[in-house]
């Protein structure tokens, strides 16, 4: 798992895999996983899927060369609001693009660390 600084403040995390070293290997299959996941959890809470590549197509916007498919599983592990701006920070969204042989997972870092393991452990179990 790769931590960067996307556009100079948001830390995201990032994985890739090969379609060849994961036990699924379509986004579609990967999507239900996570939503899986998301249900087992005691606190997490399952929101919707937003199919971000359906929706730039239809906006003609442009679309990064050999993108098969961009989705975004949001949820939230939100269990207190201790102030305003947490929302602001909620909820969670975990990225799924494909391509020919390869995913990539990309998620934004939450502000606890036990939550983002969570995220991680997670990602890391899609790996044969």
């Amino acid at each position: 798992m790769k931590k960067t600084v996307f556009m100079d403040k948001y830390p995201v995390c990032s994985i890739e895999f090969l379609k060849s070293e994961m036990r699924l290997s379509s986004t579609k299959e990967i999507v239900e996983y996570f939503k899986e996941m998301i249900a087992s959890h005691p606190v997490a809470e399952f929101i919707a899927i937003f199919d971000h590549y359906a929706h730039t197509k239809k906006l003609g916007g442009p679309i990064m060369d050999g993108l098969l498919d961009a989705q975004n599983v949001v949820f939230c592990f939100g269990q207190a609001i201790p102030a305003t701006k947490i929302l602001a920070v909620r909820p969670r969204s975990i990225g799924i693009c494909e391509f020919e042989d390869k995913i990539v997972i990309d998620f934004m870092e939450p502000p606890k660390e036990e939550l983002n393991k969570v995220m991680e452990d997670w990602t890391k179990g899609l790996k044969l």
